[in-house]
């Protein structure tokens, strides 16, 4: 009998690089501005590396399971009931700060792109009128949500590239690689960047999926996750080289002093460049990036609470989850557009539970219960665990020692 043909690695690729590369990226070489690119590439390549082994484990783990077997099933069998439930606290959290994110740098890129056509719209409203529109396609189901996305992912990843082609030649490589003396100085501010870095690797709600998709071809799934985050930090490492490259070190704090959102980066590098079809590509790129990153987070908090709410699937039962999903988030991005750069650590804190210590946690736990079993399992062994424990341990320490103005503070 012959196996039906699966999918091509292709498409869980981008499905996994898809949900990395967001909006959240425009955060990355502005918090990294005090640790400057050396610094902050090993940092992100740190992250890179623990990121894919917490997804390996959490695949390891979920291989014992049906098909379909969600994050909670696996943490709720393996864990407990209490680690499972302060577990769904931490994805509810992430997800619900990251929507408040993406509403407020909606609100600051839209108004920026209404604004160079002629179009003067506060913030506020262009938060609103998107937010709104997302909340449409989300209501409409997932199927909506993913020939839209699909759309934008296609027009990032070319935008971004078009852009990029053009950026890098106007790189200062001196800018980008400072003196030894310098990078010594600059080395305790790399810990500000790595909460913000965790938070740009975040595709571990999308393994379950793909373990349905390829039909628990683990060759396959291992193949998607490894390409998808290798094809994400590729990009993160371009995007570096070109912000870092062309904006001087010193402006990135007048950034950050002007709440870090999207628009002022957005902004600078247009008054660099001075290069209309480059600014009207990153304006295009930026709006996709925003876009694509709301559409897929909002959809994630959609289908969690209407599983916690058990909420019927009719049409009065999605509009009561979808009235659910946005009501908090966009309250908050009313009262405070400017939070883009929080939200965005705080959520990196709070993904570290879930992305990162759970995983482990569970590859751990499924070792001693499935050992007469066997089975694929994650490479490092127990070492790799115990990485990513350690990883996860100094990333929530940092978070808080961040928080409570103990780290310090890059100020030209």
């Amino acid at each position: 009998m012959r196996r039906s043909a699966q999918p091509s690695v292709l498409w869980g690729t981008l499905i996994i690089a898809g949900t990395i590369i967001g909006a959240g990226m425009f955060s990355l070489p502005v918090v990294m501005a005090g640790a400057w690119f050396s610094w902050s590439l090993l940092a992100l390549l740190l992250t890179w590396l623990c990121m894919l082994l917490s997804g390996l484990h959490f695949l390891e783990a979920n291989l014992h399971y049906p098909v379909g077997a969600s994050f909670a099933t696996v943490t709720r069998d393996l864990l407990g009931p209490l680690w499972s439930r302060i577990n769904s606290l931490s994805v509810l959290f992430v997800l619900g700060i990251l929507t408040y994110a993406y509403i407020s740098a909606s609100g600051a890129i839209f108004q920026h792109t209404f604004q160079r056509v002629g179009l003067h719209v506060s913030a506020r409203e262009a938060a609103l009128g998107f937010t709104l529109l997302v909340a449409l396609f989300v209501w409409l189901g997932t199927g909506a949500v993913s020939r839209m996305t699909l759309f934008f992912l296609g027009a990032k990843l070319l935008t971004f590239f078009m852009i990029f082609g053009g950026l890098l030649w106007h790189v200062d490589s001196t800018q980008l690689l400072a003196s030894s003396q310098q990078q010594m100085t600059w080395f305790p501010y790399v810990f500000m960047v790595m909460p913000f870095c965790l938070a740009s690797f975040g595709y571990h709600g999308n393994i379950s999926g793909l373990m349905g998709y390829y039909q628990k071809n683990v060759r396959r799934t291992v193949a998607c996750i490894v390409a998808g985050t290798l094809l994400a930090l590729v990009i993160y490492v371009v995007w570096m080289v070109g912000t870092m490259g062309n904006i001087p070190r010193a402006q990135f704090a007048e950034i950050a002093a002007q709440g870090g959102n999207i628009d002022v980066l957005v902004a600078a590098l247009s008054n660099l460049l001075n290069s209309p079809s480059l600014d009207t590509l990153l304006a295009i790129f930026s709006n996709f990036a925003v876009a694509c990153s709301f559409l897929g987070v909002t959809l994630g908090l959609f289908d969690f609470l209407a599983d916690v709410t058990q909420a019927r699937g009719n049409s009065l039962g999605r509009a009561k989850t979808t009235l659910l999903t946005f009501i908090v988030p966009l309250s908050a991005a009313m009262i405070w557009p400017q939070g883009f750069l929080v939200a965005i650590g705080y959520a990196g804190l709070a993904a570290t539970l879930w992305a990162v210590i759970t995983p482990a946690l569970l590859a751990w736990k499924a070792r001693q219960r499935f050992a007469e079993q066997g089975g694929w399992q994650a490479p490092g062994g127990t070492a790799g665990i115990v990485l990513v424990l350690l990883f996860g341990g100094v990333s929530i320490a940092t978070a808080l020692l961040s928080y409570a103005d103990w780290l310090p503070v890059w100020a030209p």
